[in-house]
């Protein structure tokens, strides 16, 4: 009998697509655009099929704490990034209309671990329900190093791509130290450098790369 080769991800891993991803809309979404709204663009990015579309089941939704997000969704809609297509009662049925995503061609199976990926690697029961608290412990994780534990990045990127105001920053990273997700962090005023150690709840660092 043919044994059937286990098909092995192609570059980047996951933690990489996603950093590219929240970099990608971080340049193709309004500054204003909620960190709700960021999320649902990254898990459609990831999960759309060859027809540029994306299905967000209820299931998917709930674990992001984004089942009641009609706001979020409006935001999406306004910067033209999606059109809402018929949905039935398990999932959110999109059309992605943004031409740069159109553009790049990694195959499913990869975003679709990727898109798993940025949903496990926090715990919103851990690290709070608020999508500003989530998103930053998603690019918190996304951006540390996984041989040392720690990461680093500027005080505006993470800003600028967390949909929020460099003012805003402390209390969610501090946060982020009660939930676990860091274990400490410090901002270099002088050049604007951000750094940080994971936590044990920072799921990733302690599951390897790629989380099944």
């Amino acid at each position: 009998m043919k044994v059937r080769r286990r098909r092995r991800p192609k570059e980047p891993d996951s933690q990489t697509r996603v950093r590219e991803m929240l970099s990608y809309f971080a340049a193709a979404l309004p500054a204003e655009t909620s960190a709700g709204a960021r999320m649902l663009a990254l898990q459609c990015a990831l999960r759309m099929n060859v027809s540029a579309q994306a299905r967000l089941s209820f299931g998917v939704l709930r674990s992001l704490r984004l089942e009641t997000a009609a706001d979020a969704w409006c935001e999406l809609r306004d910067a033209g990034l999606i059109r809402t297509l018929p949905s039935d009662e398990r999932a959110v049925v999109v059309q992605i209309l943004d031409a740069g995503l159109l553009t790049q061609h990694p195959a499913r199976p990869d975003r679709l671990r990727a898109a798993d990926w940025a949903m496990r690697g926090f715990c919103p029961a851990r690290t709070g329900s608020t999508p500003p608290l989530q998103l930053a412990a998603l690019f918190a994780i996304a951006w540390t190093d996984r041989g040392t534990g720690q990461g680093t990045t500027e005080m505006e990127q993470m800003s600028r791509e967390c949909g929020s105001t460099i003012a805003a920053l402390p209390p969610l990273l501090d946060q982020l130290v009660t939930a676990g997700v860091l274990t400490t962090w410090q901002a270099v005023r002088e050049d604007g450098e951000l750094r940080w150690r994971i936590g044990p709840n920072g799921f990733y660092y302690h599951a390897g790369s790629e989380i099944s």
